[in-house]
């Protein structure tokens, strides 16, 4: 596996990802449609937030952040479970102090990752913060002293 800064011919394989994940997920609503899915990839990239990580040449995971704040982190089906989002997640905590993000309420596997990656539940909201109107979760990690 090869960690890289995204590159704009990566914007396809990262809205895939993203967009097959909303597809797969009963309990997430579709509110934003596959081409804007593809220009929030694309957008994503433009700001150099994202990190790839690549496996024979193939994207199989993505983490996008703005400083401490993560924005995304998907990892493709296939790749779910081998360890790319741990990989991707270490290499910001690598580079930060302090990390923060939300997740889902309704997402499980992921309270259960950040958790064991060392990340605090902060606070909860009612969702009328996000576009998908679904309560979330504020996850914060520090750095050991």
């Amino acid at each position: 596996m090869i960690l890289a800064p995204a590159m704009p011919a990566d914007a396809p394989a990262i809205a895939n990802i993203l967009s097959g994940w909303n597809a797969a997920t009963p309990w997430m609503p579709r509110v934003h449609s596959r081409q804007s899915e593809k220009g929030f990839a694309a957008l994503l990239v433009a700001r150099g937030w994202t990190t790839v990580a690549r496996s024979g040449g193939r994207v199989t995971g993505f983490l996008s952040r703005d400083e401490a704040e993560i924005h995304a982190l998907y990892v493709a089906p296939h790749a779910r479970g081998s360890g790319v989002g741990k990989a991707l997640l270490d290499r910001a905590k690598a580079t930060q102090m302090r990390l923060s993000l939300f997740t889902f309420a309704r997402n499980e596997p992921a309270q259960r990752f950040y958790l064991r990656e060392g990340f605090t539940e902060a606070y909860r909201t009612d969702g009328s913060g996000n576009d998908e109107g679904l309560p979330d979760i504020r996850y914060d990690w520090r750095r050991a002293a």
